[in-house]
């Protein structure tokens, strides 16, 4: 028997709030809405949620530190949290994810894919923001930012390997690595997999975030020669392909 997806949603803005909900509930999440985290704080009982959990708040509404979400998932040990954000920021979007969100929404998201984003959540998934991918881009690459290349000298990570976390980089799944490169699958999972343990991470959105923090970009098409027009660029991809899948 499948359960609903149980969100509480922390919003100050009571029209954001209400229109929010309303979508959830439509698609058959169960919603709790709260204006400020005081009002989650000083209910008096707290139900236990029968399926999985999630805590969706809007940056806006309080300031997001550790020691306020610390408070919050001891008071619901077990949900997932997601953070909400009028505009993307990168610094914030690293904020978060450090902090243990598993996804970044910009409120532009339409309404079939906010959902398709909850459900990936509420099955214990990573999922990065398409604005992400334009972000990295805008960053120095490699080459030019000279005060990072001995952190990344210091992975010791292959020339393939190096390739393989530009790609990483762009959110890309194991099956779109393949096609760029012109390798295996199988062969891209053991690359991955090398790199994650060479930069001592867990996954690779945080692998994609050390990258960011040292100056390397995701791969762009000006710099690489034309591919087939049956394999589409990264930075073209669905929402739903720049979920951080597990390597």
């Amino acid at each position: 028997m499948s359960y609903p997806v149980n969100v509480r949603l922390l919003c100050g803005n009571a029209i954001v709030r209400e229109g929010l909900s309303r979508i959830l509930t439509e698609r058959d999440f169960r919603v709790t809405q709260y204006s400020n985290i005081a009002a989650i704080i000083q209910q008096d009982e707290v139900p236990e949620d029968i399926g999985p959990s999630l805590l969706l708040i809007d940056d806006g509404t309080e300031a997001m530190d550790a020691e306020t979400l610390s408070l919050l998932q001891k008071r619901f040990p077990g949900s997932y949290l997601v953070l909400l954000s009028d505009r993307f920021d990168f610094q914030i979007m690293l904020k978060a994810f450090r902090l243990g969100a598993l996804a970044y929404i910009i409120k532009e998201i339409s309404c079939d894919r906010l959902v398709a984003t909850l459900q990936l959540v509420a099955m214990g998934e990573r999922v990065l923001p398409p604005q992400l991918a334009d972000e990295l881009q805008s960053r120095p690459s490699l080459t030019d930012a000279m005060e990072v290349e001995r952190p990344v000298d210091a992975a010791c990570l292959s020339d393939r390997e190096l390739e393989i976390l530009r790609w990483l980089i762009m959110g890309c799944p194991n099956k779109v690595i393949s096609k760029r490169m012109d390798i295996s699958e199988a062969t891209v999972k053991v690359h991955v997999k090398a790199v994650l343990r060479k930069l001592r991470v867990k996954n690779r959105t945080q692998a994609a975030i050390w990258a960011a923090n040292h100056g390397m970009r995701g791969r762009v098409t000006e710099v690489e020669p034309e591919l087939p027009v049956s394999i589409p660029h990264p930075a073209q991809l669905p929402a739903m392909e720049m979920v951080a899948l597990r390597a």
